[in-house]
């Protein structure tokens, strides 16, 4: 019967999606994360500890500061906060996280540097669907974070790999990089502190990178969401310090940080004192793009200026000694894994 169920000989015209959504999904390793945990019988003897993903307030160890908790609930309680965000709120936010991200680098931001995001994995979305189009190519970090390639998949760029160099605490391969950029490459994509590896990249390093990138005439996008959480020889240096040398945008959220990923605060930060993003008019796409998505939450909005200048440099020391002893409970026990040292290299920072 036409117009019947499954049986019946109706053509739907909905029967095939975009391929680039699946496409795009085979870069996750969520999926295969699910089908694990699956797998896995809760009423076993032996507790399963999660590594697959960077949440650290699924452990009680790994709590934000209760001043944090206080400004969300503050905000909540206010009444003024549960609707659209008004640009009073929106810019109060960009002028915190502006006065963040300015005591790390040689010159000042601005509220207007700062493009807001419900989280990091959003601030990737908007990036990419910015920069995507067919005949495109990005330069993306091997091994690197599956989101980032996912995106530029599903927004049909051709993606080339540069390799990260493990006898060298997996610093970017430029050679490499220059060899496989062309008149149609847009952006590199650098990750630091790095995830997966875990490596932090020294200041000569991030120089040498942006001069690599101005000689080749392309963009820096840096996800820096685990920035300021090292330990080690190694201090954090933002990207953003060679704003200078090459245009940058800075990805980043309070999600590590805070510890609070589930509060979906990121933001997209242009460094550019030269304003070359501006002539070039990627800085009004970026915002226009943004004006078709949704906002943070407003409530979060509302109680960022109290979270970033109420966060002493306390909780931060705490949660990095806390980050050293685990990551140094979990490098001696996997030495003692014979069958797995054999093929893993963990690299201590």
């Amino acid at each position: 019967m036409e117009g019947g169920g499954g049986g019946s000989n109706k053509r739907w015209r909905f029967a095939s999606p975009n391929p680039a959504v699946a496409a795009a999904g085979e870069r996750s390793i969520q999926r295969y994360t699910l089908d694990l945990q699956g797998c896995l019988d809760e009423r076993g003897p032996r507790p399963v500890i999660p590594l697959s993903i960077g949440d650290p307030s699924s452990c009680p160890s790994f709590r934000t500061r209760p001043e944090a908790v206080e400004a969300v609930a503050t905000a909540l309680r206010s009444g003024e906060l549960h609707g659209y965000p008004s640009r009073d709120t929106n810019l109060a936010a960009c002028r915190a996280v502006a006065e963040y991200l300015s005591c790390d680098l040689p010159y000042k931001l601005s509220p207007d540097d700062v493009i807001l995001t419900s989280g990091c994995t959003h601030a990737i979305e908007t990036v990419m669907s910015v920069f995507g189009q067919p005949g495109v190519n990005i330069l993306l970090p091997r091994p690197g974070y599956p989101k980032h390639e996912a995106h530029a998949v599903f927004h049909h760029m051709e993606i080339r790999h540069y390799d990260l160099v493990p006898e060298r605490g997996w610093e970017v391969d430029l050679e490499a990089v220059e060899a496989l950029a062309d008149e149609n490459t847009v952006a590199i994509v650098i990750i630091n502190p790095n995830n997966p590896c875990g490596s932090v990249y020294t200041y000569e390093h991030l120089s040498k990178i942006a001069a690599t990138a101005n000689k080749l005439g392309i963009l820096v996008i840096v996800d820096e969401v685990y920035g300021h959480l090292v330990y080690g020889g190694t201090p954090f240096v933002p990207m953003g310090v060679f704003g200078e040398t090459v245009p940058i945008l800075t990805l980043g959220a309070i999600s590590k940080r805070w510890a609070v990923p589930g509060w979906r605060f990121g933001w997209i930060v242009i460094c550019d004192p030269k304003c070359i993003l501006k002539e070039t008019k990627v800085f009004h796409s970026l915002r226009t793009f943004r004006m078709l998505t949704a906002d943070p939450a407003t409530f979060v909005q509302g109680a960022i200026p109290h979270i970033m200048k109420s966060t002493n440099g306390e909780f931060f020391s705490k949660i990095i000694k806390l980050l050293k002893e685990t990551a140094e409970i979990c490098y001696d026990e996997i030495k003692e894994i014979k069958c797995e040292t054999r093929h893993i290299t963990v690299v201590k920072h």
